[in-house]
């Protein structure tokens, strides 16, 4: 008789096959982060559908077509109907529902900076599926925390530091035409991620109650089950929102004094990173 596959096994598998549809609100998105945006979505699984809803007779629409086209993304028409109405957002919910009823989808991405789906994002979460927020900084709380796991676009756009100031050369100075500065191009920099994603005062200590609420006697907790527990308390939560691309990279860096991370072989498990808070003691053994 052949042994069954262990549960584990299967669990991994399914979760990288993990179908998603995929909805972006054109009016509330922008063309220059889809990109690097399913690029994320596909660390969730495999976008079967990809629809963004806007009205594409709107002149500043336009920028999206080499966007759409590039990476496969169905446009759907909605014509505004009144000033002042958001016809787009309806649109979108009931091609969100209907792909629901087709049971079909393991979960959703929502993108969209918009409030007005957060009831959306409830009842898709009700019916036992995933949903993954994309939206801007501004995004109101109400919609973020009606995700499973929201994620700011903001880390989407590419860093443009200020150029370093040259020191001045001992040679002898050429001299040059003066410009005169209403003339001379104003260069659009980009200031750092630090600055875009506000770097919140209380998430050292919202970390640091969360190692605790999940530690073991030792005070240790295993950093992929804390990174975990971390999302499903704020679905915002990321590293990459401080600067950032892994979470121990974050306690390492911006917390070295207040976290230790150690990696131990542990009888059958293999290698675990753990991480505790410094004022604590012993050495991290289980979990």
């Amino acid at each position: 008789m052949t042994k069954p596959r262990s549960m584990s096994v299967k669990i991994e598998s399914e979760d990288e096959q993990r179908r998603l549809a995929v909805l972006i609100d054109a009016d509330n998105a922008l063309a220059s982060v889809v990109g690097a945006l399913l690029a994320e979505v596909a660390k969730f699984g495999v976008a079967s559908v990809k629809r963004i809803y806007g009205d594409w007779t709107a002149p500043h629409h336009a920028q999206w077509k080499s966007t759409l086209l590039k990476h496969s993304v169905v446009p759907i028409q909605q014509f505004a109907y009144t000033t002042g109405k958001n016809a787009t957002d309806s649109a979108l919910i009931i091609d969100a529902m209907d792909l629901m009823y087709t049971q079909r989808f393991d979960g959703f991405c929502l993108v969209s900076s918009d409030s007005d789906f957060t009831r959306l994002a409830q009842r898709l979460r009700e019916e036992g599926l995933m949903v993954y927020g994309f939206g801007r900084k501004q995004t109101p709380d109400a919609f973020v925390v009606s995700c499973d796991k929201f994620i700011f676009t903001e880390i989407f756009q590419p860093k443009v530091l200020e150029p370093k100031a040259l020191n001045p050369s001992p040679k002898k100075q050429v001299a040059k035409p003066v410009i005169p500065v209403q003339s001379q191009p104003v260069k659009q920099v980009r200031k750092p991620m630090d600055s875009i994603i506000a770097n919140k005062p209380e998430v050292e200590d919202f970390i640091a109650k969360a190692i605790e609420d999940n530690a073991d006697e030792s005070g240790c907790v295993a950093l992929a089950n804390l990174g975990s527990y971390l999302v499903r308390v704020r679905p915002d939560f990321e590293a990459r929102n401080y600067g950032h691309k892994k979470l121990s990279d974050l306690l390492l860096k911006k917390y070295p004094t207040r976290f230790l991370i150690e990696e131990k072989t542990l009888p059958n498990r293999g290698k675990t990173t753990y991480v505790r808070i410094k004022s604590g003691s012993g050495v991290c053994t289980r979990r």
